[in-house]
């Protein structure tokens, strides 16, 4: 089940049904104008972080950090994965990006909590419109929320403001073949009914990639974990 019937992709796209059905907007639209939701909707973010972190950090492993000095993350909540990356190379500063209104819960960023203030900075912004310049990005169930055209638009702009090493690393879920059973395949569902987004192939991220000016460098696999991580270059 890659996508879905032809019933249950209709059902997904119709204004009328799915989140916005219910709630009378998009999950992020609303989550930005009903502050009770947010919050929920951060915690529960949050409370997921620590496997998510956990995935990140051994997909990484495989990675050389050597020439890597800064890195942002974009979308990055309250810096769990950042932290996590600081923890694991001590040689990197991060910086985490985020909705103003995210950053500004000064009592739920994790870099104060883990005396790592001094190599982590919150900044608040859109990663649609900018992003800080920095030697590599990393984003984390961030390009699963959006369309094809919205994460050329993410990409690009990593693109246009990476500097040096010139990495980008994308954990998300990643839908194996037809031949494997993966729960990707099943959040592909929940993701056309709440969001414009949906799970993708190696294969698809690679031509993401490839629209917005990066080169499609490798697909690691975490043994026993629902997210991979896509690695790519500055084409």
């Amino acid at each position: 089940m890659r996508s879905g019937s032809i019933s249950c992709r209709h059902c997904a796209t119709d204004d009328r049904k799915g989140f916005s059905a219910k709630f009378g907007a998009p999950l992020f639209d609303y989550a930005r104008v009903n502050p009770r939701y947010r919050a929920i909707f951060n915690r529960a973010m949050t409370s997921y972080s620590a496997v998510e972190t956990q995935w990140a950090l051994t997909a990484l492993a495989n990675e050389d950090f050597s020439q890597i000095h800064t890195l942002c993350d974009v979308g990055g909540g309250h810096g769990h994965l950042a932290c996590g990356l600081l923890n694991a190379y001590p040689h990197l500063r991060a910086m985490v990006l985020d909705l103003a209104e995210v950053v500004s819960e000064t009592d739920r960023l994790w870099a104060p909590r883990l005396g790592l203030s001094q190599r982590c900075r919150y900044l608040g912004g859109d990663m649609f419109r900018e992003v800080p310049p920095a030697d590599a990005y990393v984003l984390k169930s961030v390009l699963h929320n959006w369309s094809d055209n919205e994460c050329v638009r993410i990409l690009a702009n990593l693109r246009r403001a990476v500097i040096r090493a010139g990495r980008m690393f994308a954990a998300d879920f990643v839908v194996p073949g037809p031949e494997e059973s993966h729960f990707s395949k099943l959040f592909d569902l929940h993701m056309m009914l709440t969001v414009t987004g949906r799970e993708r192939t190696a294969a698809e991220f690679a031509e993401l990639l490839a629209a917005a000016g990066w080169r499609y460098d490798a697909w690691h696999r975490v043994l026993n974990a629902f997210q991979s991580l896509i690695a790519a270059n500055a084409a």
